[in-house]
């Protein structure tokens, strides 16, 4: 499976093309051709010397919009005030069986602490924006809001925590579920439509705020019985 990551750049395009690169052809996207080549070729030889024999899939860089045309899942790591602006650019190229994953979250800092940009202005959650400027709705899935970058780049570390999916196609959820289910120690959740999506998106910022009064690195959520 082809896997592009708009922003792949950062840590968290970082940590998913490390996890996902033993078993799938990883594309590194940027704005910037030399920069997505320079990362793709760094994330390449940690994959190499970390796996060996076992790097069975592949990492290459490539600007945004190109490797888009490319890629059967998308995933979109890309600030919220940007999504209007990206997504017109690839409905253009994109193929219509891609699926479109988002992890944005709309949120800003106040003195009082993180808050969530839709709730507090009136404005629409990141998935539902993506899926107003993405068509058809039933590509686009959400996930990945409440993992810490700083251990999903540790590969050898087991997150241990849950990611909640929302999207409206079953089959599209179940290969996000699949692909989840590859990273070690992230389980799946789904959480049910599209429309709930503001539910995942709404927990981030809830954990930033608990994490920086009571002194916790990297939480994360997962749900116990």
């Amino acid at each position: 499976m082809r896997i592009g990551i708009i922003g792949g750049t950062g840590g968290m395009g970082e940590g998913f093309a490390l996890r996902w690169c033993q078993s799938h052809d990883i594309i590194v996207g940027s704005r910037d051709v030399a920069r997505a080549s320079e990362s793709a070729k760094n994330y390449s030889n940690i994959a190499n010397t970390k796996y060996g024999n076992k790097f069975k899939g592949s990492i290459n860089g490539d600007d945004n919009i190109s490797m888009s045309g490319r890629s059967d899942v998308l995933l979109l790591s890309i600030p919220y005030d940007t999504i209007v602006e990206t997504c017109g650019k690839l409905k253009q190229v994109i193929d219509d069986k891609c699926i479109v994953v988002s992890p944005i979250v709309p949120m800003t800092r106040t003195d009082a602490g993180f808050i969530y940009i839709p709730l507090e202005r009136n404005s629409k959650p990141a998935a539902e924006l993506v899926a107003d400027n993405l068509p058809p709705r039933n590509r686009i899935l959400s996930a990945f809001h409440t993992i810490s970058e700083m251990k999903l780049k540790k590969i050898d570390m087991s997150l241990d925590a849950d990611t909640f999916i929302c999207g409206d196609d079953n089959t599209n959820v179940t290969i996000l579920s699949n692909l989840v289910s590859e990273i070690m120690g992230l389980r799946p959740i789904n959480l049910g439509p599209l429309s709930m999506s503001y539910q995942a998106e709404i927990l981030t910022p809830m954990i930033l705020n608990a994490a920086r009064r009571n002194k916790l690195k990297n939480p994360g959520l997962k749900l116990v019985e």
